[in-house]
């Protein structure tokens, strides 16, 4: 394990935007859009928001660097982060180092997954993260900033070069951010977090690698039970890594969808269990390679039917979005977990 890269200290006063652009891009250290310049004192300002947060910070994956404060508000203030952020930013990084997240081989993968960061609690509003309309599209900064954040710190501190230790066959826009929060207010159910264990007041991110949101689209269901067909079909995807059956799935409810289901009498448990049976892929589907393949991995099959997770509980609900009959599935890398932690600086 080495430590991480030493801060190099440059004259930034002796150069102008374009320069300093130019600078990063030949270090390596871009993602492609323009880098805010990290001076020494912008630096100083986000670590000060962190100040008191003295838990270890585990090596990082794929160079297995132990990185520092100054290093990660560095990547923070170059993402166009404000200050504030900071604390949100950290706690993203801690999610992705738990090991059940399994950061190495989400990163070395072929697979186009990227980190999905999902937010729940007061951090949401005082952060103004967007968790409404367009929730994972353009135009919040701190949605924007955040995940870009973590990308950055993962390419310039873990060192997950695209072509070098990002392996990703086709990569992903989601590579750039991938960052929203629940839309709490508008969810007839308990918020995700508390269902995790945490108390409604606590600010909490949830991280996993993840494909881009594939839409569901159901504008012709008025009840529950139609809403759910529609979103099990979409679940049962033979050429989704979610069939090697070893990881949770998300399903992103927009509030019109969600509304119409409680509106039926569903629970979550109830919607978990219906959509676990009816997204099932039957053997028909699955090449006879990939059911080679499969019983190699152990696969479980059941009924000539193979399940899309471990189990009805893997299937994680939450309500976000705005106005519209549109929901989400999101799709996991596999061999992965969705992984909570508190902010602890909010």
């Amino acid at each position: 394990m080495e430590p991480a890269p030493q801060t190099e200290i440059l004259d930034l006063d002796d150069l102008d935007q374009a320069e300093w652009d130019e600078y990063a891009r030949a270090q390596g250290w871009s993602d492609g859009f323009p880098l805010v310049m990290p001076t020494e004192a912008v630096v100083a300002r986000f670590v000060a928001t962190c100040h008191g947060d003295n838990a270890p910070i585990p090596a990082m994956s794929p160079r297995r660097v132990i990185p520092t404060l100054q290093a990660m508000a560095a990547n923070a203030v170059m993402a166009g982060c404000r200050p504030e952020y900071f604390p949100a930013v950290l706690a993203a990084a801690r999610a992705v180092l738990t090991p059940e997240y399994n950061l190495h081989g989400s990163l070395a993968t072929t697979h186009s997954c990227a980190p999905m960061l999902l937010f729940n609690g007061p951090i949401r509003k005082s952060l103004d993260i967007n968790c409404s309309s367009n929730c994972f599209g353009q135009g919040r900064q701190a949605n924007a900033t955040i995940g870009r954040a973590l990308q950055l710190i993962l390419l310039n501190v873990g060192g997950a070069k695209p072509g070098v230790m990002d392996r990703s066959t086709q990569g992903s826009p989601a590579k750039y951010a991938f960052c929203f929060g629940e839309n709490e207010e508008e969810s007839p159910w308990e918020p995700f977090h508390v269902r995790r264990g945490f108390a409604a007041g606590d600010s909490v991110v949830t991280a996993m690698p993840a494909e881009a949101p594939h839409n569901v689209n159901d504008h012709g269901s008025n009840t529950g039970a139609g809403i759910l067909t529609t979103i099990a079909g979409t679940i049962s995807q033979v050429g989704a890594n979610a069939i090697y059956c070893n990881a949770p799935i998300f399903i992103v409810l927009g509030p019109e969808h969600a509304q119409t289901l409680h509106r039926d009498g569903w629970t979550i448990p109830d919607m978990q269990q219906d959509l676990y049976d009816r997204s099932a892929v039957h053997i028909s589907r699955v090449s006879s390679e990939n059911q080679e393949s499969y019983a190699g991995m152990d696969r479980p099959m059941v009924k000539d039917h193979y399940h899309m997770t471990p189990s009805a509980e893997d299937i994680l609900i939450l309500v976000a979005g705005g106005p519209g009959k549109h929901s989400a599935y999101i799709p996991p890398f596999g061999f992965t977990s969705a992984c909570s932690v508190r902010l602890s600086h909010v």
